[in-house]
């Protein structure tokens, strides 16, 4: 009989050494690299943090100029893999699309050398490249459109709203989208992180790598929450029906999406930043009923549970945003996911700089010396 105790979900377990990025739950802070997330939201760049989170540094104006040409000449698709996408099923989920897509540009690129770190580098511009088309690309193509070729000279927030929309991003647009990308592009270790470098461990490719990260992003309790919240809200039906709702669901100690964080026992320091957003947002683009309800479901959930240490992350704001910009609400998560890729990314060149294959054990609790009954006894 085994005497270890199991911790359920490897709950505050250490699984690596990084030096990626730091959360301390209690204070609510998140920094990149030492670099506060609040600092970042308001004074970086998505390719500016994605160079912090592969390179452990700032870049000067040259080394960002040269990383954003690299990252540019990435962004058209081979013609292999826009086939492929065009023959997907169109009734299928964006993540699943993009997890089988991710996957399929592995087959389609160089072999990556993984001891040599400039190849690496390579499959990392190659990787994160490619998200925002495939995105919008596969969003194209189930709504009957055709295809939109990135613009050079935009940037991955930018060309993502491009290829999606098939209209240039006005500014205010590109700089929001730009900035929730900067705020869910790294998160310690988290559920697809953790799955990222126990796919990496095993020596594989960032492809295969990343397509593992994504599938575990696509579950509910991880990516797919912001579409809960955003469903939530139109449930609830209005401002004036969030006290009754609320209270019902407390009554029934249902969860209310959006609120609370296995992490924060403090607001989701990435929430004030994209309140921020929404603020600015509506404010330039009118407001809407799902925006009422998410501020008055905030006031009241805060009565409710701040005294907890209960309060909004980073999802209850996110999906109010992208509804706001007109993107589809399955389309949510693979935002996560291309935002997400840069962190990814990074722990896969991490784990790479000395690797240890993950191989945890387990608390066996089956049967022990069990009789073996001839077939034709049972």
């Amino acid at each position: 009989m085994s005497t270890q105790k199991l911790t359920p979900g490897l709950a505050g377990i250490p699984a690596a050494e990084s030096s990626i990025s730091f959360i301390d739950g209690q204070e609510g802070i998140l920094a990149y690299r030492g670099h506060k997330i609040e600092v970042l939201a308001e004074n970086s760049t998505f390719e500016e943090t994605t160079y912090l989170l592969w390179n452990a540094a700032l870049p000067n104006q040259a080394e960002l100029d040269a990383f954003k040409k690299e990252l540019t000449a990435c962004y058209a698709l081979p013609e292999e893999l826009l086939t492929a996408l065009r023959a997907l099923p169109k009734g299928g989920h964006p993540m699943a699309a993009l997890q089988a897509m991710v996957a399929m540009l592995g087959m389609v690129s160089p072999k990556c050398d993984l001891k040599d770190s400039a190849a690496r580098h390579q499959t990392s511009l190659r990787v994160l490249g490619a998200m925002p088309i495939l995105i919008a690309a596969f969003e194209r193509v189930r709504a009957g459109k055709e295809i939109i070729a990135p613009d050079p000279e935009l940037s991955v927030a930018g060309n993502f709203l491009w290829c999606l929309n098939g209209e240039k991003p006005d500014a205010i647009e590109e700089r929001i989208m730009d900035c929730a990308l900067v705020l869910h592009a790294e998160h310690t270790m988290n559920a697809s992180t953790f799955s990222c470098r126990v796919v990496a461990s095993t020596e594989t490719d960032a492809y295969t790598a990343v397509s593992g990260a994504v599938g575990t992003l696509y579950g509910p309790l991880h990516g797919g929450a912001n579409e809960r919240v955003l469903h939530q809200l139109e449930t609830i039906g209005g401002v004036d029906n969030v006290k009754s709702w609320l209270d019902a669901q407390v009554a029934k100690k249902s969860k209310v999406m959006g609120i609370g964080h296995s992490v924060y026992k403090t607001k989701d320091p990435r929430a004030y930043a994209l309140q921020n957003l929404a603020r600015e947002l509506f404010d330039a683009r009118g407001t809407t009923d799902l925006y009422a309800t998410a501020l008055e479901l905030e006031k009241h959930a805060a009565e409710v549970f701040g005294a907890r240490g209960v309060w909004p992350n980073v999802d209850f704001f996110s999906g109010i945003v992208y509804e706001k910009l007109g993107i589809p609400t399955d389309v949510f998560t693979p935002i996560f996911a291309l935002a997400r890729t840069a962190g990814w990314l990074a722990h896969w060149r991490e784990q790479m700089g000395d690797n240890k294959l993950f191989r945890p054990g387990q608390i066996y609790t089956g049967a022990h010396d069990a009789t073996w009954v001839p077939i034709e006894e049972r």
